[in-house]
């Protein structure tokens, strides 16, 4: 079969001239949300007054000073804290999705989020590595984040373990997948109001207080250690980025290609695993990130994985600082965690997507 000359190649140039144009005009977006949620607050900061401080220039006048304590000691860390946790949720439901076949797959709707806030408490209650303070805005530090991460991480793969295996048996319809979230969410909030029953004030206060999910508590030390996991995961996903377009196919398609489905499935989903219990250990519970996201850059750049999941990193990330400053501005001067926000922006897309799955 013979194609017109040069019409086959100009067609995939403007396909992916397209994807491009996304990524790159959602690069240019996340710049200036950045800018503009760090210029935002209690106090206004002039737009030129926080690229200047970003570019590092040296503060003057005491103004000055406070500014660049504002900057880098609140809202920088509060802003990439925000970018880095949309990235990674999102990117852990564009790739739940994928090796799960599952439309309304992610780290929340499966009670794997969940499951991680269980395990975290666990460590702040049980093995005493969080604790209450005086002040508003670190109210609670987790002063052993390594180990409550671990925790978290146990308890997230335990919940991983049941959803692969549910999927093996039951397969991995919406509805099955839907049903066994419920449980394991159930499960798991029910074991986290056992803790705060018999936690003493303090440790209760902590634990309500952690458990709604707020990127404004994060330190420069656990961001470092958020970014470092969602960059590695990320990085890992787009390596295998073929496979999980493979596996888009369906198993016997991927396999008679050479992927090695199980590995792939096994590992991906170990990895969102710990992604998920990062974010949730130090940040708390984000919910509908990680199902919103991915189908919204689905609708622009398509399903291919090699630009969806950079996609999708971008746009969460962008989703959740838009998010978090909206929670910032919309009862000013009070915060809102911006978990709140997210739950009442993601149960209606939520709803509309079960609706869709059924009417098809």
């Amino acid at each position: 079969m013979h194609f017109a000359s040069g019409a086959v190649p100009e067609d995939y140039l403007a396909y992916v001239r397209r994807k491009y144009f996304w990524i790159m005009g959602g690069l240019l977006l996340l710049f200036f949300m950045l800018v503009y949620s760090i210029s935002v607050g209690a106090v206004e900061i002039p737009f030129y007054k926080v690229v200047q401080t970003l570019l590092g220039q040296e503060p003057i006048t005491k103004s000055d000073e406070n500014i660049w304590r504002i900057v880098w000691n609140i809202r920088l860390p509060q802003a990439l804290a925000a970018i880095v946790a949309g990235a990674g949720l999102s990117v852990a439901g564009v790739v739940m999705q994928s090796i799960l076949r599952n439309p309304i797959a992610s780290p929340f709707t499966l009670g794997v989020s969940n499951a991680g806030a269980f395990g975290a408490a666990v460590s702040v209650v049980v093995l005493g590595t969080g604790k209450m303070q005086s002040t508003v805005a670190d109210a609670v530090i987790i002063n052993n984040p390594y180990m409550t991460t671990t925790v978290a991480f146990l308890f997230c793969l335990l919940a991983t373990g049941v959803i692969l295996l549910i999927s093996k048996i039951r397969g991995t319809s919406p509805e099955v997948m839907v049903l066994a979230g419920v449980a394991l969410s159930s499960l798991f909030t029910a074991g986290t109001m056992f803790l705060q029953y018999f936690a003493d004030d303090t440790q209760l206060a902590a634990v309500v207080f952690w458990t709604f999910g707020d990127v404004g508590r994060v330190n420069w030390v656990e961001l470092e250690i958020m970014t470092s996991v969602v960059l590695l995961a990320i990085l890992f996903f787009i390596v295998n980025c073929w496979n999980y377009n493979a596996i888009d196919a369906g198993d016997e398609t991927a396999k008679g290609l050479g992927v090695n489905v199980e590995r792939i499935r096994l590992t991906s989903m170990v990895i969102s695993a710990l992604v998920s219990a990062v974010i949730v250990a130090f940040l708390g519970v984000i919910g509908f990130i990680g199902l919103i996201c991915p189908h919204m850059v689905r609708r622009v750049i398509g399903d291919d994985q090699k630009y969806l999941i950079p996609g999708s990193a971008l746009f969460g990330g962008i989703l959740l600082l838009v998010s978090d400053t909206a929670a910032r501005l919309i009862i000013s001067p009070y915060v809102l965690p911006v978990s709140v926000l997210t739950a009442f922006m993601g149960a209606p897309a939520f709803i509309y997507l079960l609706l869709r799955g059924y009417k098809r």
